[in-house]
């Protein structure tokens, strides 16, 4: 048995890894000929593993031809399923390098902490926050909301880590709010009873029926501590007024957290999408993601938070054998363990990085308000093409629409949900299905920089033909 793990034939290594690389490069290239295909089950079967060693160059094989072909197809140019980003010609390059290094990014001294330092120091000033404002890499903004609740409840109830949570503490939260709310109220032991669900209008929360709930809570003794706002909500890409909901938030004493998942990125926008997220930069905390709307491979998100103290204290805990040096690998500040759940942790921030290096804020900005203008355009084709009908206004990325507005809402459920699926299986295009008054209606999220103009129209076609 060999003594090591490195390849025992280098050159065999390193040309087949080339191999590898051109595929992937050819699979970028050329990703309008990729749509998502239904697995194979001989495919499947072929994943099953035995423990045997093949070594690298038969892996390399496997990896081009039983797992390449078989991802989601979210860099197809007509996907616009869910919320889903499309990936980077120099997230490949990233990402190559990051397993390189295989860097670990809890901490010490070394040049990807000052590259994450760097991710989150630009992301600040784009969205307005200061300087002394903090930040940490994480998953997705389902884990950034866990990490900006938990410091808001540790401003409410600053013994919560020794003592644990003491009742009564409710947040508020849009009725369209992302289900990454209720799911951080239940770990944090909140319960999702105590996040309130205000009634929204076509221009968010409704701040008067909000202030009814927090008079309501408090004449009952319970102590309001956070308010969630929404830059581009999951369903119909609508925006709180986040001006207004931050004056309310200062006038309540409430913290204000805003789900900028994918709207966040609005503020890189031209006129007049970037207005949507005016006011984002007098939150308390924001939660992003890097892998929706600015395009860089999974996974990739974000929490800015305004008050480092409150940040820190919700997570910082070293003990010996994680002690700061003043010198060497185990000196470097910040250590990002001290901001949130991870110790070990990947190196995401190279991938963003990277992203922001090669195309720059214009770049990426010009790409953002390309996705606006075509789901402005899908909007104008809906509404030329009776019976077809939007189910709310296009606000930003989002377009929801049912395809035959004639129909009893259980039929036009049927049909829509008929469509979906019928154009993710013929490799035609990608919409997700969401309910909007009762109506199982199709939903383009559009994310995506390879989009044309061509792709909308044809798309709409293939729905009319379904």
């Amino acid at each position: 048995m060999a003594d090591t793990l490195d390849p025992a034939d280098w050159d065999a290594y390193r040309r087949a890894a080339h191999a590898l690389l051109d595929a992937c490069m050819d699979r970028l290239e050329t990703a309008r000929a990729h749509p998502w295909k239904p697995l194979p089950e001989t495919v499947r079967a072929g994943y099953a593993l035995d423990g045997v060693a093949r070594g690298e160059v038969a892996l390399a094989r496997e990896l081009t031809e039983q797992v390449l072909p078989w991802g989601t197809g979210n860099t197809h140019p007509r996907f616009w399923g869910w919320v889903h980003g499309t990936g980077l010609a120099s997230g490949v390059m990233a990402e190559m390098v990051a397993a390189t290094m295989n860097a670990n990014l809890g901490g010490r001294a070394h040049g990807a902490i000052e590259i994450e330092r760097a991710v989150i120091d630009w992301t600040r000033q784009v969205m307005g926050f200061p300087d002394t404002g903090s930040g940490v890499l994480v998953t997705g903004t389902s884990q950034a909301t866990v990490i900006a609740l938990a410091a808001a409840r540790g401003r409410a109830q600053p013994e919560v880590r020794s003592r644990g949570v003491a009742p009564g503490l409710v947040a508020y939260a849009g009725a369209g709010a992302h289900n990454a709310a209720r799911k951080a109220m239940e770990l944090l032991g909140l319960g999702h009873q105590a996040l309130r669900a205000i009634p929204e209008t076509d221009a968010g929360m409704d701040l008067d029926a909000l202030r009814v709930a927090l008079a309501r809570d408090r004449a009952a003794g319970l102590c309001p501590f956070a308010v969630i706002g929404t830059a581009g909500s999951v369903d119909l890409g609508r925006f709180d007024d986040l001006n207004a909901l931050a004056d309310l938030a200062a006038e309540q004493g409430l913290w204000l957290h805003v789900d900028g998942a994918f709207g966040a990125w609005t503020r890189l926008a031209d006129t007049p999408w970037r207005a949507l997220s005016d006011g984002i930069g007098r939150a308390d905390s924001v939660a992003c993601d890097f892998h929706k709307w600015m395009f860089v491979p999974y996974d990739c998100g974000l929490v800015l938070i305004r008050d480092e103290a409150a940040h820190r204290a919700a997570f910082a805990a070293r003990p010996a054998y994680l002690a700061g040096q003043s010198a060497g690998l185990g000196g470097g500040d910040p250590w990002f363990c001290d901001y949130g759940i991870d110790l070990s942790r990947g190196n995401r921030a190279l991938k963003a990085w990277a992203a922001i290096r090669a195309h720059g804020a214009d770049g990426l900005g010009a790409a953002i308000t390309r996705c606006c203008a075509l789901a402005a355009r899908m909007g104008q084709g809906v509404e030329a093409r009776a019976p077809m009908r939007l189910a709310a206004p296009v606000v930003s990325n989002l377009c929801v629409f049912t395809a035959d507005a004639r129909l009893p809402a259980a039929d036009q459920s049927a049909r829509n949900t008929h469509i979906a699926q019928a154009l993710q299986l013929s490799g035609e295009a990608v919409f997700s299905t969401t309910v909007i008054g009762g109506v199982t209606c199709l939903r383009a999220a559009i994310t995506n920089h390879r989009t044309t103009p061509q792709d909308i129209d044809a798309a709409l076609d293939a729905v009319t033909n379904a």
